[in-house]
Protein backbone atom coordinates (compact mmCIF):
# COMPACT_ATOMS: atom_id res chain seq x y z
CA UNK A 1 0.00 0.00 0.00
CA UNK A 2 1.16 3.65 -1.13
CA UNK A 3 0.74 6.05 1.73
CA UNK A 4 -0.01 9.14 0.95
CA UNK A 5 1.04 12.47 2.55
CA UNK A 6 -0.85 15.57 2.39
CA UNK A 7 -1.46 19.11 3.40
CA UNK A 8 -4.78 20.06 4.89
CA UNK A 9 -7.83 21.35 2.36
CA UNK A 10 -10.73 20.72 0.82
CA UNK A 11 -9.75 18.14 -1.85
CA UNK A 12 -7.64 16.32 1.10
CA UNK A 13 -10.42 15.89 3.33
CA UNK A 14 -12.65 14.93 0.46
CA UNK A 15 -10.31 11.86 0.02
CA UNK A 16 -10.03 11.41 3.82
CA UNK A 17 -13.98 11.01 3.80
CA UNK A 18 -14.09 8.85 1.21
CA UNK A 19 -11.49 6.29 2.86
CA UNK A 20 -13.08 6.64 6.34
CA UNK A 21 -16.80 5.83 4.80
CA UNK A 22 -15.29 3.04 2.85
CA UNK A 23 -13.80 1.42 6.00
CA UNK A 24 -10.16 2.88 5.59
CA UNK A 25 -7.85 4.57 7.78
CA UNK A 26 -6.50 8.16 8.06
CA UNK A 27 -4.11 9.88 10.26
CA UNK A 28 -4.56 13.24 11.45
CA UNK A 29 -3.07 15.41 13.58
CA UNK A 30 -4.91 16.66 17.28
CA UNK A 31 -3.91 19.34 19.77
CA UNK A 32 -2.40 16.49 21.40
CA UNK A 33 -0.57 13.82 18.84
CA UNK A 34 -1.83 12.59 15.95
CA UNK A 35 -4.50 10.27 15.57
CA UNK A 36 -4.91 6.71 13.40
CA UNK A 37 -8.54 7.63 12.52
CA UNK A 38 -11.18 4.61 11.51
CA UNK A 39 -15.23 4.88 11.01
CA UNK A 40 -15.68 4.17 15.01
CA UNK A 41 -19.41 2.51 14.29
CA UNK A 42 -17.42 0.44 11.79
CA UNK A 43 -16.07 -3.04 13.21
CA UNK A 44 -14.00 -4.12 10.50
CA UNK A 45 -12.75 -0.78 10.22
CA UNK A 46 -11.59 -0.79 14.15
CA UNK A 47 -10.19 -4.04 13.63
CA UNK A 48 -7.60 -2.75 11.06
CA UNK A 49 -6.54 -0.02 13.46
CA UNK A 50 -5.30 -2.26 15.95
CA UNK A 51 -3.86 -4.45 12.68
CA UNK A 52 -2.12 -1.50 11.81
CA UNK A 53 -0.58 -0.54 14.88
CA UNK A 54 0.03 -3.95 16.32
CA UNK A 55 -1.89 -3.05 19.74
CA UNK A 56 -3.66 -5.62 21.84
CA UNK A 57 -7.63 -5.55 21.29
CA UNK A 58 -8.30 -4.94 25.04
CA UNK A 59 -6.81 -1.68 25.04
CA UNK A 60 -9.92 0.79 24.89
CA UNK A 61 -9.78 3.48 21.94
CA UNK A 62 -11.36 6.99 22.13
CA UNK A 63 -14.32 8.14 19.60
CA UNK A 64 -13.73 11.74 18.39
CA UNK A 65 -16.73 14.08 17.61
CA UNK A 66 -17.16 17.23 16.23
CA UNK A 67 -20.70 18.55 17.74
CA UNK A 68 -22.27 17.48 21.06
CA UNK A 69 -25.08 16.41 18.83
CA UNK A 70 -23.25 13.71 18.05
CA UNK A 71 -23.49 12.16 21.10
CA UNK A 72 -26.73 10.85 21.34
CA UNK A 73 -26.52 7.80 19.92
CA UNK A 74 -23.40 6.93 21.15
CA UNK A 75 -23.42 7.27 24.92
CA UNK A 76 -25.05 8.20 28.04
CA UNK A 77 -23.52 11.27 30.08
CA UNK A 78 -22.33 11.02 33.28
CA UNK A 79 -23.33 13.63 35.77
CA UNK A 80 -20.47 16.35 35.77
CA UNK A 81 -20.14 15.42 32.09
CA UNK A 82 -22.28 18.22 30.30
CA UNK A 83 -20.43 20.82 32.76
CA UNK A 84 -16.76 19.54 32.07
CA UNK A 85 -17.74 19.71 27.81
CA UNK A 86 -18.79 23.28 28.58
CA UNK A 87 -15.71 24.13 30.28
CA UNK A 88 -12.94 22.11 28.29
CA UNK A 89 -14.31 21.11 24.64
CA UNK A 90 -12.72 21.32 22.10
CA UNK A 91 -10.01 20.35 23.85
CA UNK A 92 -7.94 17.98 25.34
CA UNK A 93 -10.00 16.23 27.89
CA UNK A 94 -11.95 12.71 27.51
CA UNK A 95 -14.37 11.64 29.60
CA UNK A 96 -15.68 8.30 29.99
CA UNK A 97 -19.55 7.71 29.67
CA UNK A 98 -21.89 4.23 29.79
CA UNK A 99 -22.11 3.19 25.97
CA UNK A 100 -25.03 2.86 23.77
CA UNK A 101 -25.96 -0.14 21.64
CA UNK A 102 -24.19 1.93 18.53
CA UNK A 103 -20.64 1.49 19.79
CA UNK A 104 -18.99 -1.88 18.76
CA UNK A 105 -17.61 -3.63 21.58
CA UNK A 106 -14.33 -3.61 19.61
CA UNK A 107 -13.86 0.03 20.45
CA UNK A 108 -14.34 -0.11 23.66
CA UNK A 109 -12.73 -3.67 24.34
CA UNK A 110 -15.45 -5.06 25.63
CA UNK A 111 -16.16 -2.40 28.49
CA UNK A 112 -19.58 -0.90 29.42
CA UNK A 113 -18.21 2.58 28.89
CA UNK A 114 -16.79 5.00 26.10
CA UNK A 115 -14.23 7.05 25.97
CA UNK A 116 -15.13 10.56 24.09
CA UNK A 117 -13.57 13.82 23.07
CA UNK A 118 -13.72 16.85 21.14
CA UNK A 119 -10.41 17.57 19.92
CA UNK A 120 -9.15 21.48 19.38
CA UNK A 121 -6.98 21.43 16.47
CA UNK A 122 -8.07 22.93 13.65
CA UNK A 123 -7.40 19.85 10.60
CA UNK A 124 -8.96 17.67 13.25
CA UNK A 125 -12.19 19.35 13.25
CA UNK A 126 -12.15 19.96 9.56
CA UNK A 127 -12.00 16.45 8.77
CA UNK A 128 -14.75 15.44 11.68
CA UNK A 129 -16.85 17.85 10.11
CA UNK A 130 -16.17 16.91 6.51
CA UNK A 131 -16.90 13.24 7.20
CA UNK A 132 -19.96 13.69 9.23
CA UNK A 133 -18.29 10.21 11.40
CA UNK A 134 -17.35 10.08 15.24
CA UNK A 135 -13.67 8.47 14.20
CA UNK A 136 -12.03 6.12 16.77
CA UNK A 137 -8.48 7.28 17.37
CA UNK A 138 -5.74 5.79 19.27
CA UNK A 139 -2.19 7.62 18.81
CA UNK A 140 -1.01 7.19 15.10
CA UNK A 141 2.35 4.82 15.84
CA UNK A 142 3.55 1.54 16.31
CA UNK A 143 2.07 0.04 19.53
CA UNK A 144 4.51 0.75 22.84
CA UNK A 145 6.17 3.13 20.44
CA UNK A 146 6.72 7.23 21.31
CA UNK A 147 3.43 9.09 20.77
CA UNK A 148 3.71 10.63 17.27
CA UNK A 149 3.78 14.94 17.53
CA UNK A 150 4.38 15.17 13.63
CA UNK A 151 3.55 14.01 10.40
CA UNK A 152 7.01 12.57 10.36
CA UNK A 153 6.86 10.70 12.86
CA UNK A 154 3.12 8.80 11.97
CA UNK A 155 4.90 8.03 8.25
CA UNK A 156 8.23 6.36 10.01
CA UNK A 157 5.18 3.96 11.67
CA UNK A 158 2.75 3.63 9.42
CA UNK A 159 4.11 4.25 5.69
CA UNK A 160 2.91 1.27 3.63
CA UNK A 161 -0.03 0.61 6.18
CA UNK A 162 -2.02 3.24 5.88
CA UNK A 163 -3.07 4.96 2.45
CA UNK A 164 -3.38 8.35 3.95
CA UNK A 165 -1.95 10.76 6.99
CA UNK A 166 -2.88 14.50 6.85
CA UNK A 167 0.33 17.13 7.71
CA UNK A 168 -0.79 19.36 10.06
CA UNK A 169 2.67 20.13 11.70
CA UNK A 170 3.79 19.99 15.20
CA UNK A 171 1.31 18.95 17.70
CA UNK A 172 0.69 21.89 20.26
CA UNK A 173 -0.21 19.97 23.68
CA UNK A 174 2.61 17.07 22.79
CA UNK A 175 0.69 14.58 25.62
CA UNK A 176 -2.12 12.49 25.25
CA UNK A 177 -5.63 13.84 26.30
CA UNK A 178 -6.79 13.14 30.24
CA UNK A 179 -9.04 10.58 30.34
CA UNK A 180 -11.71 11.19 33.12
CA UNK A 181 -13.85 8.51 34.73
CA UNK A 182 -17.15 10.01 35.86
CA UNK A 183 -18.95 6.50 35.85
CA UNK A 184 -17.78 5.10 38.67
CA UNK A 185 -18.48 7.15 42.06
CA UNK A 186 -16.02 10.29 42.69
CA UNK A 187 -13.99 11.80 39.27
CA UNK A 188 -11.03 9.73 38.73
CA UNK A 189 -8.59 11.00 36.52
CA UNK A 190 -7.14 7.59 34.66
CA UNK A 191 -4.80 9.46 32.24
CA UNK A 192 -3.32 12.72 32.87
CA UNK A 193 -3.05 15.17 30.47
CA UNK A 194 -3.10 18.79 29.23
CA UNK A 195 -6.48 19.26 31.63
CA UNK A 196 -5.12 18.75 35.37
CA UNK A 197 -6.87 17.52 37.85
CA UNK A 198 -6.87 20.95 39.60
CA UNK A 199 -8.81 22.63 36.67
CA UNK A 200 -11.66 19.68 36.84
CA UNK A 201 -12.01 20.06 40.23
CA UNK A 202 -12.53 23.67 39.83
CA UNK A 203 -15.12 22.99 37.66
CA UNK A 204 -16.95 20.30 39.44
CA UNK A 205 -16.57 21.67 42.83
CA UNK A 206 -15.21 18.49 43.93
CA UNK A 207 -12.01 16.52 44.70
CA UNK A 208 -11.05 14.22 41.96
CA UNK A 209 -8.58 11.81 42.50
CA UNK A 210 -6.03 9.73 40.35
CA UNK A 211 -5.71 6.32 39.10
CA UNK A 212 -3.25 4.29 41.23
CA UNK A 213 -1.69 3.00 37.90
CA UNK A 214 -0.68 6.58 36.60
CA UNK A 215 2.30 6.40 38.35
CA UNK A 216 2.88 2.56 39.00
CA UNK A 217 2.28 -0.44 36.44
CA UNK A 218 -1.07 -2.37 36.24
CA UNK A 219 -1.19 -4.86 39.06
CA UNK A 220 -1.52 -8.68 37.72
CA UNK A 221 -5.98 -8.82 36.05
CA UNK A 222 -6.52 -5.45 36.53
CA UNK A 223 -8.08 -3.81 33.71
CA UNK A 224 -7.03 -1.39 31.65
CA UNK A 225 -9.83 1.35 31.84
CA UNK A 226 -8.26 3.48 29.45
CA UNK A 227 -5.85 4.36 26.33
CA UNK A 228 -1.71 4.52 28.23
CA UNK A 229 -2.73 2.71 30.85
CA UNK A 230 0.04 -0.60 29.90
CA UNK A 231 3.14 -1.28 31.94
CA UNK A 232 5.35 -0.03 29.04
CA UNK A 233 4.51 2.38 26.87
CA UNK A 234 5.75 5.85 25.10
CA UNK A 235 8.71 3.50 25.09
CA UNK A 236 12.17 4.05 22.82
CA UNK A 237 14.17 1.20 22.07
CA UNK A 238 17.05 2.33 24.76
CA UNK A 239 16.96 1.38 28.24
CA UNK A 240 15.93 4.31 30.40
CA UNK A 241 16.10 4.85 34.10
CA UNK A 242 14.79 7.62 36.11
CA UNK A 243 17.09 9.78 38.58
CA UNK A 244 15.32 10.96 41.89
CA UNK A 245 16.14 12.83 44.33
CA UNK A 246 17.84 16.37 45.30
CA UNK A 247 19.27 18.66 42.48
CA UNK A 248 22.74 18.77 43.99
CA UNK A 249 22.89 15.05 44.25
CA UNK A 250 21.39 14.09 41.07
CA UNK A 251 23.21 15.87 38.49
CA UNK A 252 26.49 14.45 39.94
CA UNK A 253 24.61 10.80 39.94
CA UNK A 254 23.37 11.55 36.17
CA UNK A 255 27.24 12.30 35.10
CA UNK A 256 28.48 9.43 36.94
CA UNK A 257 25.63 6.63 35.27
CA UNK A 258 26.27 8.35 32.07
CA UNK A 259 30.40 7.62 32.26
CA UNK A 260 29.85 4.22 33.67
CA UNK A 261 27.80 3.09 30.38
CA UNK A 262 30.55 5.10 27.82
CA UNK A 263 33.32 3.39 29.61
CA UNK A 264 31.62 0.04 28.68
CA UNK A 265 31.30 1.04 25.42
CA UNK A 266 27.29 1.59 25.70
CA UNK A 267 25.61 4.12 23.63
CA UNK A 268 23.80 6.81 26.42
CA UNK A 269 22.60 9.74 26.80
CA UNK A 270 20.95 12.23 29.76
CA UNK A 271 17.48 13.88 29.56
CA UNK A 272 17.67 16.87 31.53
CA UNK A 273 16.17 20.47 32.39
CA UNK A 274 17.65 23.38 30.34
CA UNK A 275 18.91 24.49 33.56
CA UNK A 276 21.12 21.44 34.12
CA UNK A 277 22.81 21.29 30.45
CA UNK A 278 25.89 22.90 30.36
CA UNK A 279 26.63 21.22 33.49
CA UNK A 280 25.97 17.61 32.04
CA UNK A 281 27.81 19.11 29.30
CA UNK A 282 30.30 15.82 28.85
CA UNK A 283 26.98 13.29 28.68
CA UNK A 284 25.48 14.01 25.29
CA UNK A 285 22.41 16.13 26.91
CA UNK A 286 19.21 16.21 25.65
CA UNK A 287 17.07 19.25 26.83
CA UNK A 288 13.57 18.84 27.44
CA UNK A 289 12.64 21.69 28.94
CA UNK A 290 12.64 23.61 31.83
CA UNK A 291 12.29 22.28 35.25
CA UNK A 292 10.02 25.55 36.24
CA UNK A 293 7.62 24.98 32.85
CA UNK A 294 6.27 21.35 32.40
CA UNK A 295 3.92 22.52 29.54
CA UNK A 296 7.07 22.92 27.38
CA UNK A 297 8.77 19.30 28.86
CA UNK A 298 5.05 18.09 27.70
CA UNK A 299 5.67 19.80 24.32
CA UNK A 300 8.77 18.25 23.41
CA UNK A 301 9.10 14.98 25.48
CA UNK A 302 7.83 12.58 22.60
CA UNK A 303 10.06 14.36 19.73
CA UNK A 304 12.79 13.87 21.62
CA UNK A 305 12.35 10.14 22.74
CA UNK A 306 12.23 9.37 18.87
CA UNK A 307 15.30 11.21 18.33
CA UNK A 308 16.95 9.24 20.64
CA UNK A 309 16.22 6.31 18.37
CA UNK A 310 17.18 7.61 15.41
CA UNK A 311 20.71 8.42 17.31
CA UNK A 312 21.01 4.58 18.26
CA UNK A 313 21.02 5.19 21.69
CA UNK A 314 21.14 2.21 24.27
CA UNK A 315 20.81 3.67 27.88
CA UNK A 316 18.95 6.53 28.59
CA UNK A 317 18.96 8.51 32.61
CA UNK A 318 16.52 10.98 32.90
CA UNK A 319 15.40 13.73 35.33
CA UNK A 320 12.23 14.10 36.64
CA UNK A 321 9.78 16.99 37.77
CA UNK A 322 7.24 16.61 40.70
CA UNK A 323 4.23 15.07 39.67
CA UNK A 324 2.05 17.97 40.05
CA UNK A 325 -0.45 19.65 37.55
CA UNK A 326 0.84 18.84 33.49
CA UNK A 327 3.88 17.11 35.62
CA UNK A 328 1.43 14.03 36.91
CA UNK A 329 1.31 14.19 32.94
CA UNK A 330 4.91 13.98 31.79
CA UNK A 331 5.65 11.89 34.94
CA UNK A 332 3.25 9.28 34.04
CA UNK A 333 4.95 9.15 30.09
CA UNK A 334 8.29 9.10 31.26
CA UNK A 335 7.34 6.43 33.94
CA UNK A 336 5.61 4.10 31.43
CA UNK A 337 8.72 4.87 28.73
CA UNK A 338 11.04 3.47 31.63
CA UNK A 339 8.98 0.85 32.71
CA UNK A 340 9.00 2.37 36.22
CA UNK A 341 12.94 1.94 36.73
CA UNK A 342 14.03 4.52 39.00
CA UNK A 343 17.08 4.87 40.94
CA UNK A 344 17.40 7.36 43.66
CA UNK A 345 20.23 10.09 44.39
Amino acid sequence: METALLKPGSETYARASEILSSGGLVAFPTETVYGLGANALDSEAVLSVFAAKGRPADNPLIVHIHDQAQLEPLCILPKGARELMDAFWPGPLTILCEKKPAVPDVVTAGLPTVAVRMPSHPVARDLLRACGLPIAAPSANSSGRPSPTTAAHVLEDMNGKIPLIIDGGMCDVGVESTVLDLCHGDPVVLRPGGITPGMISKVLECEVKVAGSVLRPLRENETALSPGMRYKHYAPHAVVTLVEGPEDRVVPLLRKLYQQQAAEGVKSCVLCFTEHVSALSGCHPHDIGSSSDPSEIAHRLFDILRKLDEEGMEAVFSEVIPPEGVGLAVMNRLGRAAAFRTLQA
